[in-house]
Order: C-alpha cells, then structure tokens, then sequence
C-alpha cells in the first residue's frame, strides 16, 4: 500500500465514521423530538460520531474493505440507536419518522458538502483534494442514503415497510433471522451492485447540479 493509497483511506474512513454517526444522530434527534426518553437517557442525543460508532460495524469492517481490498463486499453498520416509543397513539408515525430521519441526515450531509464545493471556489489545480474529498463525500451519503432505504432488516427502509402495512411484523421478524446473510450476499451481486450505482447516481445528482450551480 503506498502513501497516496493510505491518505485516501483514511480520509474515506474518517468521513465514513462521521456519516455514519450523523446518521445514528439523526434518528436519536427526532426520537427526542418526538417525545421518546429513550436515546437522550442513553447519551445519543449528541453530534459526537464516536458515541454512535460500532467498532467492528463502523472501524473495523470498512476499514478491511478500504485498506486491504479483499475481493468481496462486506457491509458495515453505526451503533442503533434504542427507542421506546412510549405514546400508543403515534406510535406508528413517531417510527416512521425516526427512522426516515437516518436517512434524512445523509442527504442533509450530501447538501452540506455541495453547498461547500460550489461556494468554496477551490481552485482545480491546487486543491483537487478538497474537491475530491468533498464529491467524495455526496456520493458517500447519496449511497448510505440508497442502501439504507432497501427494505430488509435491519435497515431503516424495513421499519418503513412494516409501518406502511407492506408486509407483517412477522414477515420482518423471519427476514430479521436471516437479514444479515441476504445483504452480505447481496452486496456481491453483479445486479446489485449495478442498481446500487445507478440509485447513488440518481440521489447524488441534483446535489452536483446544485455545486456547478452556486460555482
């Protein structure tokens, strides 16, 4: 691994940790938003990334993927964030939005790095890092913002798919026993992988319009 191969992967693992955190923070924030205890009592109301991070699902995994490039894709996770739900009669919307709002962070970060990159007026030549690093980190969010939408568990699109009646608790709870296994299997998919670019596409699109826009 050469110097130039290790900046870039610890820039994309250090940006990877902060996305994902902001992610966990965003359902912790509308969960208190939205009356639940739960997640403040627990210290996840917080913009620290750290207190939202798994150090195998977080670090260590992506750090595998980006350092050590093993030929397969392996798929990563923040710390979920525990709710309570306490009113019966929002129930239903309050899972909705706390879990949409995972999601919601992440194009809220796609946003930030745009709004940064066409208002920045960086300079092409002497700092394409920056403008790397920044187009790296719309089309890092575009897609936690994809992949996390897809409805299987644990992901976030599930919860919304159980919530809006599309398939039974009991349904989720069979494909939670074996969720982990279809998305590692997934991720390895040439079909997959093809939807997955073109989705990120899609979502990291009017985000570039909006950088060539303001520039």
């Amino acid at each position: 691994m050469d110097l130039e191969h290790f900046r870039w992967g610890a820039l994309q693992l250090i940006l990877l940790i902060i996305s994902i955190g902001l992610h966990e923070f965003g359902h912790a924030w509308m969960a208190d938003m939205r009356g639940d205890p739960l997640p403040r009592l627990q210290g996840r109301v917080t913009l620290n990334p750290f207190a939202h991070t798994d150090p195998i699902g977080t670090i260590a995994l992506p750090a595998i993927m980006i350092f050590l490039s093993p030929g397969f894709g392996l798929i990563g996770w923040g710390k979920p964030v525990q709710v309570s739900l306490p009113n019966p009669r929002t129930r239903r919307m309050d899972d909705i939005y706390i879990t949409l709002a995972g999601p919601g962070m992440n194009l809220v970060l796609c946003g930030v790095f745009a709004l940064i990159g066409g208002l920045g007026d960086f300079d092409p030549r002497s700092q394409a890092v920056i403008i790397d690093f920044l187009q790296m980190g719309v089309f890092l969010n575009a897609s936690l913002v994809v992949f996390n939408l897809i409805p299987v568990p644990p992901l976030d699109g599930s919860r919304v798919a159980v919530r809006l009646g599309l398939y039974s608790e009991e349904t989720f709870l069979m494909l939670a026993r074996w969720g982990f296994l279809i998305l590692l299997v997934a991720v390895n998919l040439p079909f997959f992988r093809e939807f997955m670019r073109e989705a990120v596409g899609l979502v990291a699109t009017p985000w570039f319009w909006l950088w060539h826009f303001l520039s």
